[in-house]
């Protein structure tokens, strides 16, 4: 079997795919310093990511989230035979029940999960290649768990689409836009009437504004905010509030807060009076997707004018006015944001066994994944599962 018979060290090397495979070193390295450069020089332009998987975003993550879960760095760095690199793999090691499970970094919060590639090897890149890169985490990791990762990124297949993959448990809500298109395109003009009529409630308010957070001091008031209001909204909906857990608030402060070109890691988009904050959108960019990963809106009665889509409008014609090509809306299909996106991202799990316990761990990581995904489109199991979760959370 390929996998185990070719490359077996910390820095490895197989002579017997050197003819097959591009593929001359494989490194693994547990220190995210260590892999600073390689990782920031594959997000420059040419070069095949999703915003998600920018180092700063990771790096923050693992710093405030990741090391509390018990989750180390595992990074996969794959180079050719004049060193330069191919592939960066921001995996994270997690150890249960005597398991070793690798998974992309982010946890529950990247929507979209990839490596970072020279696009021109990734679009050249064959099963070969993808056992020369996996064969050196033999003696490490039994099972690789590759959750949520898109079939394509602008118009390029991801590499890993050539592995065995069944479809994601949850959907992605997608709007495409047409570069150049009509405001009419992207939002039906009766849907633009409405949000109109609602708004001019709220034009009323001194001070009221749409703009994007620029400032430091912007970002962490806008912060405050959040922070203080979203519980809420959570109490009300009865769910989890993933943003109390351990270390979170403290990775989406540093991403908000870290410079990328002339906005940040995390935009935040607020509609704001002089007397409140009404509601924000907070999401990465990558200057042809906008992809949103939290948001609430104000406890006061000027909830009732629909905030929420009034700034949902100005920021998809923020993007489509900048050439922007997609927007998508998150995991999950909650009614809000199928009146934005008719389209879904196509998007998928991988469960790739490593060792013989990986095989078994791989098995029942996919039948779990498949029965939710049926639990979710499923209404009457669905709600029956959120019962019960209600009932005995």
């Amino acid at each position: 079997m390929t996998m185990a018979a070719a490359m077996q060290s910390r820095t490895a090397e197989s002579p017997a795919l050197s003819k097959a495979s591009r593929i001359a070193h494989v490194d693994l390295i547990s220190d995210i310093a260590e892999a600073e450069a390689v990782w920031r020089a594959l997000e420059e332009p040419g070069h095949l990511f999703t915003p998600y998987q920018r180092f700063d975003l990771l790096g923050s993550w693992q710093r405030s989230v990741g090391h509390r879960e018990g989750a180390r760095p595992l990074i996969v760095i794959a180079r050719d035979a004049e060193q330069t690199p191919l592939t960066l793999l921001p995996f994270a090691l997690r150890q249960s029940h005597g398991l070793r499970t690798a998974c992309f970094m982010g946890g529950k919060h990247t929507t979209f999960n990839m490596g970072l590639w020279n696009a021109e090897f990734a679009a050249q890149i064959a099963t070969a290649e993808l056992d020369a890169l996996f064969a050196p985490l033999n003696d490490q990791v039994d099972v690789l768990a590759l959750t949520q990762q898109p079939k394509r990124w602008h118009d390029q297949q991801n590499p890993f689409a050539l592995l065995p993959q069944q479809s994601a448990i949850n959907g992605c809500p997608l709007l495409a836009m047409e570069p150049g298109g009509p405001p009419g395109s992207r939002i039906s003009n009766s849907f633009r009437r409405r949000l109109k009529s609602k708004e001019k409630k709220l034009q009323a308010l001194a001070g009221y504004r749409y703009h994007l957070a620029t400032t430091d001091a912007d970002v962490a008031r806008l912060l405050d905010w959040f922070f203080r209001v979203k519980p809420v909204r959570m109490a009300e909906q009865k769910l989890p509030n993933v943003f109390a857990e351990p270390g979170v608030e403290q990775f989406i402060r540093s991403a908000c807060l870290a410079p990328r070109g002339e906005g940040r890691v995390i935009d935040i988009h607020a509609l704001e009076c002089d007397d409140e904050v009404i509601a924000i959108f907070a999401g990465v960019a990558d200057g042809q997707r906008f992809s949103t990963m939290f948001n609430t809106y104000t406890m006061s009665e000027h909830a009732r004018y629909s905030p929420g889509l009034i700034l949902m409008r100005y920021i998809i014609d923020r993007y489509a006015e900048r050439g922007y090509r997609s927007l998508d809306l998150g995991i999950g299909t909650d009614d809000y944001k199928r009146m934005f996106c008719k389209d879904d991202e196509d998007i998928f799990d991988s469960f790739v066994p490593l060792t013989s316990r990986g095989k078994l761990a791989a098995m029942a990581m996919s039948s779990l994944n498949h029965g939710k995904r049926l639990v979710k489109q499923n209404q009457v199991l669905f709600d029956l599962a959120r019962r019960l979760r209600q009932a005995f959370g």
